[in-house]
């Protein structure tokens, strides 16, 4: 297989990249998805084909490994030639084309269908500073040495069934924390409204949280907080408490006692925190405290 690239750094990047893929690309033939591993797959396409207002239930980080593809968003095209690396957004109707190489060769994608962040990975939360995105270059992230090896790692790890869970996590992992500058990454952390408040107060969850205070935080107004929380069947009292018990858990099973715990959870009583415990756990914080080894 013979591909060609156009001259510079940025291209032997690319070259480089579809080199290192080769062994998850799909057997020649295939037609549609060719599945690696748990949301990673390859979509092939042996002709021409043009998919009209395409709307994507999760985002999508792919990579091009083959042929080109076209993606249009009312009059504007964005083409991706192969070791593109490209992020498209769920919910908005695009045009999509692909391309073959060649009469001989097929249209590759390598694809992961992002549902979720792994733990510890901060959703967008707010506006932060992010360097200018240059339409001609949308829903494209610029490839770099370190950004190639952690794809690589990243798919080969979710590829191998006989790697454990943990580093296929770590490895997703580092991809996303390389991405998170660029402005064309940023629908791989969009979340709910519920899921942004609960890493908030996740974060510091023995803090005076009110509606005031976290709908700054998102730069929102308390009024909007509160109706988008209700469109998603939420309520802010449900998730800071949810969230405070939770912390107030893992100080217990890390082998606190309960007095750290409360106040780990943002809890001045120690009675106060073991009743909501209760009620949420149906255990109490002394029966679960870690007892400390002998």
């Amino acid at each position: 297989m013979t591909m060609h690239f156009k001259s510079g750094a940025d291209a032997e990047l690319k070259a480089a990249l579809v080199r290192r893929l080769r062994h998850l690309m799909a057997p020649d033939g295939t037609n549609g998805r060719f599945f690696h591993g748990d949301q990673l797959f390859s979509y092939c396409s042996i002709a021409r084909e043009r998919l009209k207002s395409v709307e994507l239930p999760a985002p999508i980080l792919g990579i091009m490994l083959r042929g080109h593809k076209e993606v249009w968003l009312g009059d504007a095209a964005h083409t991706f030639e192969p070791g593109t690396v490209f992020i498209l957004p769920s919910k908005v109707p695009m045009d999509v084309v692909n391309v073959p190489a060649s009469l001989s060769a097929p249209y590759e994608s390598l694809l992961l269908e992002v549902r979720s962040l792994p733990q510890g990975i901060e959703p967008e939360v707010g506006a932060g500073a992010k360097p200018k995105q240059d339409a001609s270059t949308r829903f494209q992230v610029p490839l770099s040495q370190d950004l190639m090896d952690a794809l690589v790692h990243a798919a080969s790890a979710i590829a191998n069934t006989d790697i454990g869970e943990r580093v296929k996590v770590l490895r997703f992992s580092e991809v996303l924390t390389l991405l998170r500058p660029w402005p064309a990454a940023s629908p791989l952390f969009e979340t709910s409204l519920a899921e942004r408040i609960a890493w908030l107060v996740r974060s510091d969850p023995a803090s005076s949280w009110t509606v005031a205070r976290m709908a700054g935080r998102l730069g929102l107004g308390a009024s909007t907080l509160r109706r988008r929380l209700a469109g998603e069947g939420r309520s802010f009292r449900e998730i800071v408490c949810s969230e405070r018990l939770e912390a107030g858990r893992n100080a217990l099973v890390s082998g606190a006692p309960s007095f750290a715990a409360a106040e780990a959870a943002g809890y001045a009583s120690r009675s106060h925190f073991a009743k909501r415990y209760r009620a949420s756990f149906g255990t109490s914080p002394k029966s679960d405290r870690k007892k400390p080894s002998s």
